[in-house]
């Protein structure tokens, strides 16, 4: 047992107790944030925002830039989510759950692209190139930008993003030594599937409106 506790968390044991403490919270609200997602709540974006804010202040404590970066990047798209979520389309709707449009696609992709010369260029000027980890950063970074970026939008696909960033996210982070965190990643790909297939429900039920 004590092997299995030592494999699992023996990486905190150097830690601060305060640095434990608030990750656990952070993973707490961070899936509240997902679940709200997924129940196509607002609330999704005040519990995101207090869980992304914590991670801002560990991971720069903690010196994982791009991770930081991550989080900074999740708490602005929360602001500009939450004010596109709320937007009336009309007297009385809100903007809906829709599917990507064409433009909407390129976006991603310019976003995706511009994120990885982006990373790769902060990371070039801090040497952060000391590792593999790093690498996985950088293409991380660009899946969960462009998954956020969907999600603010709320179209269905941010969902597919959401999936693949999170599965590669489950051993980056054990490997990093951020058990909870990792759960946490593990958590939100069991979400983010049902995510995905409530929101195709959704869409499949309610028609579209531009």
């Amino acid at each position: 047992m004590n092997a299995v506790f030592d494999f699992f968390f023996g990486q905190y044991a150097g830690y601060e107790t305060s640095s434990i403490i608030l990750e656990i919270i952070a993973v707490i609200f961070g899936l509240l944030s997902v679940w709200y997602s997924k129940q196509n709540n607002i609330l999704v974006y005040p519990t995101g925002m207090i869980s992304t804010s914590i991670f801002v202040y560990l991971l720069l404590k903690w010196g994982l830039l791009g991770d930081m970066m991550i989080n900074v990047y999740y708490f602005s798209m929360s602001v500009y989510g939450w004010y596109v979520w709320t937007r009336k389309v009309d007297a009385t709707h809100v903007t809906p759950i829709a599917r990507a449009t064409v433009k909407e696609h390129l976006w991603s992709v310019i976003i995706f692209v511009s994120t990885v010369l982006f990373v790769f260029a902060v990371y070039t000027y801090f040497e952060k190139w000391t590792s593999w980890t790093a690498y996985v950063d950088t293409l991380t970074t660009a899946i969960f930008f462009v998954g956020m970026w969907l999600m603010a939008k709320r179209k269905i696909e941010n969902w597919i993003y959401w999936i693949v960033g999170d599965i590669i996210s489950v051993p980056l982070y054990f490997y990093k030594g951020f058990t909870f965190t990792s759960f946490q990643y593990l958590i939100f790909t069991v979400l983010a599937i049902y995510g995905l297939i409530a929101w195709k429900k959704y869409l499949n039920n309610t028609p579209e409106t531009a």
